[in-house]
């Protein structure tokens, strides 16, 4: 059974349409995340869901129960779902157990109480619940906002760009923590956020939006090997397309050699029926290229990121084209430098050449 199920949502601001025929699925402690860029609907999806907003168009349901659609709309407060702002919006004048224990005061004292020091210690902040807000770290306020709105056992937390406002290493390590936390306490969650690399590390499902839609709603390994959509291969990870051509069934040929795939259940719906002689784009990623001195591909060195552990080259090929390459940081080479290069493509990626 599906915990929340948004369907054909849309929504407009005047004529402005920001969400359009949105439809999605989140099972229980399940944790989504929406990941686009700025503008493209996200947080007024999690405004909808939270009842700040009104569909105008589609049904929103959790746990089978009918809370919005234009007609009808369950208050915020009576939906069970708790939220997790991008200020954290804790209470200045109350001490980190106070604020906790907000949503609870129409439970018994003691029970409360119990909550707030199991909460404190599953947030990793035990003993700290007499402190107040402005003497916590960013990383440690954000763990109250998140007991805060664990407190009440919601059947749903929503979480709007939760780490924006930590640095990146903090971020990173807060976006696990959080997981783990979601995890522990069996709590289904979506989080929004543009920070591919947050989405990936939190969410067990993530749906690409762009311009108001759902491009794809998959799992992190579906939307990085197998896009949906051209929009979708751009936006997750890195990679280029270059040029292809069928050759048969199995087998199609790019710049850089054959590439084995049984392409027309790896292609995109767009080209399923592309047959002996189709133009395709193939996608390929920095991980498809592997450095190799014996290899007899040659490629330029046109432009390098150091990253610790490895270097991202940028690769000129003989035709001009350039590609992508993640290479262990031993391998340092000077741009300019000709380099051996091979192909280990385990899923390709194809579309239809746009003319």
């Amino acid at each position: 059974m599906s915990l929340l199920v948004l369907n054909h949502i849309s929504h407009a601001y005047g004529h402005f349409a920001v969400v359009k025929d949105l439809s999605l699925k989140l099972g229980e402690g399940e944790i989504g995340c929406l990941l686009g860029t700025s503008g493209c609907g996200k947080t007024t999806v999690l405004r909808l869901i939270a009842g700040f907003e009104t569909p105008s168009e589609g049904r929103i349901l959790l746990r089978d129960e009918l809370i919005a659609t234009h007609e009808r709309q369950v208050a915020p407060e009576k939906r069970r779902i708790g939220m997790v702002f991008q200020d954290y919006a804790l209470f200045p004048h109350l001490n980190i157990a106070a604020n906790i224990g907000f949503g609870l005061r129409d439970h018994a004292a003691d029970k409360a109480n119990t909550r707030v020091e199991e909460l404190l210690a599953i947030v990793g902040l035990a003993g700290l619940g007499h402190k107040f807000p402005h003497e916590l770290s960013g990383g440690q306020q954000q763990r109250v906002a998140l007991a805060r709105a664990l407190a009440p056992r919601p059947h749903l937390l929503l979480l709007d760009e939760p780490f924006s406002n930590l640095d990146v290493e903090l971020r990173e390590r807060l976006s696990l923590e959080v997981r783990n936390i979601l995890k522990q306490t069996g709590t289904a969650a979506i989080l929004v956020t543009h920070d591919q690399h947050e989405a990936f590390a939190v969410a067990d499902v993530i749906g690409i939006m762009h311009t108001g839609r759902i491009e794809q709603w998959d799992t992190p390994y579906n939307l990085y090997h197998r896009p949906a959509t051209r929009q979708v291969a751009d936006f997750v990870g890195q990679g280029v397309f270059l040029p292809g051509q069928v050759i048969d069934r199995d087998t199609v040929a790019i710049e850089l050699g054959m590439l084995k795939s049984q392409l027309p259940l790896e292609c995109t719906q767009s080209c399923m029926t592309c047959g002996k002689g189709c133009a395709l784009d193939i996608l390929i990623r920095p991980d498809d290229i592997v450095h190799d001195d014996n290899a007899p591909t040659q490629a330029k060195v046109a432009a390098k990121a150091f990253r610790g552990a490895d270097f991202l080259y940028t690769l000129k090929l003989a035709s001009g084209a350039q590609v992508l390459s993640l290479v262990p940081s031993h391998h340092n080479h000077a741009i300019g430098e000709h380099i051996g290069i091979r192909l280990d493509v385990d899923h390709v990626v194809a579309f239809r050449q746009i003319a």
